[in-house]
């Protein structure tokens, strides 16, 4: 079967065939820019829906990703205690420049530069989850494992 994905999404699936794992990128007509969209439009729960979210480090102006479930938030506190560092919300123009992703289809791997990646322990309790595949309609299913064997993420509580 052959299909064309957008650039963004085709980066996705190029980050994970390099990886060497089998999963495949498909663009939905409907939107996965919220967890509660992408479950919708997958037919699958929220809390399967792993969420990217990038934080921004404020000393060191680093990325900072956190892989969380579409219906947990996270605590930022206890994120900045883990880091070390004080964190604030990253706007549009530094997820993009830092993943190469806009907001809303920002992939698990697949960026600009290697950044470092916690992941939601509420995450493995699935056997299967969904993420965002470089655009707000694109996506890719896979296991924790699949997820943790990508980001090379540490596990936490995010809550």
């Amino acid at each position: 079967m052959t299909s064309t994905l957008s650039t963004s999404a085709q980066r996705v699936q190029d980050a994970l065939d390099e990886l060497g794992l089998v999963l495949q990128v498909v663009e939905l007509p409907g939107s996965t820019r919220t967890a509660a969209d992408a479950a919708a439009s997958i037919g699958c729960t929220v809390a399967q829906i792993a969420k990217s979210l990038i934080f921004r480090l404020k000393s060191s102006d680093q990325a900072l990703l956190v892989i969380a479930s579409g219906v947990n938030r996270v605590n930022e506190k206890l994120l900045a205690e883990r880091v070390g560092e004080k964190i604030g919300k990253a706007d549009a123009d530094f997820v993009r420049s830092q993943t190469g992703f806009v907001i809303g289809g920002v992939a698990p791997i697949g960026h600009r530069q290697k950044i470092r990646t916690f992941i939601d322990e509420d995450l493995l309790r699935f056997t299967e989850i969904w993420a965002a595949a470089g655009t707000p309609h694109a996506v890719f299913r896979l296991t924790p494992d699949d997820l943790l064997r990508a980001t090379q993420g540490q596990v936490i509580p995010i809550q």
